[in-house]
Parts: C-alpha cells; structure tokens; sequence
C-alpha cells in the first residue's frame, strides 16, 4: 500500500510542474511533439499549448501557461505607462509571444523566428523549470548547464530551505 501512495504522491507532483528534460526532433514541416508531462500539466490547468518567447539572456525559449504570461504583463503594466522600461519590456516580451497549441497528436510548430532566436535546425531539448520551462537547441543547453551547475554551487546558500514545504508530507 504504501509504494502505490507514493507512487501516486509522485505522479501528482509530476502534474503540479514542468521538471526534467526531454529531447524530441523537430519534423520536416517544423512540429515537434511537446513532453507528455507537460502536455499533462498545461492540461491540468484548462491549456491546450502554451505561450513562447525569445529569452533575454541565453539562445533559447522561455515557456509558459497563459495565465503565467497574464502575469508577467501585468507586472508591466504595472509600470509607468509613460516609463521606457514598460515599452522595452513589453516589446520585448509581449510583442514577441506566440501562442502555440497542440495539435491532435500533441505537436506544435514553432515559427522560423523563433527557431532561429534558440539556433534550432533539428533536434529541441524541453528543460523543465517548474512553473517555467525553455526549448534549446541540445548542444548550446549542455554548454548552459556546466556553467549552471558551476554557478549553482557557488550560490547554494542563497537557497532558504523551510522546515516543512507547501504540500509535503510529514
């Protein structure tokens, strides 16, 4: 009884965020068949794809639900309308978003634009982030993550860790 309780545990879990990474080619007319796992979150949450966008600091995609993306514009709305900072974030965001649904087989296709900001020609690696995930190209992510891990190490104790997290088990 109790494996079948975690294994349900983890199974809600996997549902509640985008984790891990998993690389899929890109077909000959520019679909790519999106992580049954995130397909499986995107859903939980009444989404049938998600929006993208070019990243500001690396070649690659930022990814989210829409009502991730509400949020973001509304953090720049926030801003002063007459600030230049709104108009360069919301430029750079929000005109650059596309939203992309998945079709009957759970593909999307992704614009030539887009490929091209993540250097993307065949192969697209899905990185999980939690409530957040990116598309690389493999090779430029595996260079990311050696320099990711080194940074991570180094800033390890700027990580809080509560006693008891939000929906762990004692």
């Amino acid at each position: 009884m109790e494996g079948i309780l975690n294994f349900e545990v983890f199974i809600r879990f996997l549902k509640n965020m985008f984790l891990s990474s998993y690389e899929n080619k890109l077909d000959k007319k520019g679909r790519v068949s999106v992580p049954a796992t995130f397909r499986a979150y995107l859903s939980s949450i009444g989404y049938n794809g998600f929006i993208a966008y070019p990243s500001f600091s690396y070649s690659a995609l930022e990814a989210c639900s829409q009502d991730r993306i509400e949020k973001l514009s509304n953090t720049i709305d926030s801003l002063n309308p007459f600030e230049e900072k709104r108009d360069y974030f919301a430029t750079s965001v929000l005109s650059e978003s596309e939203n992309l649904q998945f079709d009957t087989e759970g593909r999307i296709s992704l614009s030539r634009k887009l490929l091209n900001h993540a250097n993307i020609k065949n192969s697209i690696l899905f990185v999980g982030l939690g409530k957040t995930f990116q598309i690389w190209e493999p090779k430029n992510f595996e260079k990311f993550k050696v320099v990711a891990k080194k940074k991570a190490f180094q800033n390890r104790s700027n990580l809080k860790w509560e006693n008891k997290q939000k929906g762990e088990l004692s």
